[in-house]
């Protein structure tokens, strides 16, 4: 079979989402639902640096107000008497006074590193900062799931290419945007002709099985993307529709416990207030369509949303009314199920500080340790080598 160069182009384009691992993607064809409260994880990725300090506020601290004398947060809605959160997240207020919002302070790691893309590795690998990883710590989840289980544990990304986050040794995610789309496009004859295709070369018939088996997939997504259809409204945001997505799935009998999106740029060394304003916004009210359809289908206390970003700003403001790459940040947890609510620990000391930088108290890879022993049951120690305890707010 010949292929021009355009449908070559078309091939490789589903190509990109879906080359990863066969063997996984042909597992997908069980209609194997998860088990009944079965815990789900859904990770939302605040992509490029979102400033924490005008998140949550320490809103009765003279030193935050004195750095920050043009962009502090005046207006912050209380959460308690020290402390407040930005006015675009009203909905994570109500969630944080409903007792469905958990806040950890000055999460980070050692050495710290305040390139996007190294600190997004190190957050994706669950690496120390001179360690470097080919697999990504929902990716290991996977590996060590599925030799162990009757069918392999499922993880689906809502982007057109996977995150390092969620790539094992032997087993992978599957990243799609819109389910519809991934299925149309794998209708395309020249798709279906790739069944019968065969090549000598080992790298190209491996491309082919790939694809093949996506087809074969792609069907089975839409299909069950679409077989419990929502009556809650979510915002017409590319978020609020990904949102919707991991929805209609999880309503559905699919059988996948993480779900994988991204937000951003965080990267506000310019103007920031009005940008982290817009994505906040886009962000609340994302997550308020999504949490309101998960409760009216019974299923909040089974599902996790846990946010982070690579890293945090400088506590001071630059001279162009933002702030520069900064370390430790907070991290959002948002569940119907979690055992401790509202800040679990301290806010940031901003009288102690490292050259105008925050100073880490707590070690992402515990974070990620909590989630899998106690969320999804997983051997954390195996996943991640951590045996340096974890926390109890789930």
């Amino acid at each position: 079979m010949l292929i021009k160069r355009r449908e070559f182009l078309k091939v490789s384009s589903l190509a990109a989402a879906s080359l990863m691992m066969p063997n996984f993607l042909k597992a997908m064809t069980l209609d194997d639902a998860l088990e009944p409260n079965q815990k789900i994880l859904v990770v939302l990725q605040f992509t490029g640096g979102n400033d924490g300090l005008n998140t949550i506020i320490p809103s009765k601290n003279d030193i935050y107000f004195r750095e920050r004398n043009s962009i502090a947060i005046k207006d912050s809605l209380p959460l308690n008497d020290e402390t407040g959160i930005n006015p675009a997240l009203s909905y994570f207020k109500e969630l944080f006074d409903n007792g469905e919002l958990s806040v950890m302070n000055n999460v980070g790691y050692p050495d710290p590193d305040k390139s996007h893309f190294r600190s997004m590795d190190i957050w994706h690998s669950a690496s120390r900062s001179d360690e470097f990883l080919e697999t990504g710590w929902l990716g290991r989840f996977l590996d060590e799931e599925c030799y162990r289980c009757e069918h392999p544990t499922q993880a689906l990304e809502v982007d057109d290419m996977l995150s390092l986050a969620l790539k094992g040794e032997n087993n992978k995610a599957f990243a799609f945007k819109d389910p519809k789309r991934l299925y149309q496009t794998s209708q395309e004859k020249y798709f279906k002709s790739l069944y019968d295709h065969h090549h000598d070369d080992e790298t190209v018939s491996y491309l082919y099985q790939t694809l093949g088996s996506t087809i074969n997939n792609a069907d089975y997504i839409f299909e069950k993307s679409k077989s419990k259809k929502t009556e809650q409204t979510y915002p017409n945001s590319q978020l609020g529709k990904d949102f919707k997505t991991v929805a209609s799935l999880i309503k559905s009998d699919i059988n996948t416990q993480v779900y994988y999106l991204s937000v951003g740029s965080f990267d506000t060394h310019v103007n920031q207030n009005d940008r982290q304003k817009k994505l906040f916004s886009d962000i609340n009210e994302a997550v308020k369509s999504f949490v309101t359809d998960l409760k009216s289908n019974g299923i909040f206390e089974n599902v996790l949303l846990m946010t982070f970003s690579e890293f945090g700003r400088r506590v001071a403001q630059n001279a162009s009314n933002g702030t520069d790459h900064g370390t430790a940040n907070q991290m959002f947890f948002i569940s119907g199920g979690l055992k401790k609510k509202g800040l679990l620990n301290a806010l940031p000391d901003l009288q102690k500080l490292n050259e105008g930088d925050l100073i880490y108290t707590e070690d992402f890879r515990k974070v990620y340790a909590t989630v899998l022993k106690n969320w999804l049951k997983a051997d954390s120690s195996k996943v991640l080598g951590w045996k340096n305890g974890i926390y109890d707010f789930i």
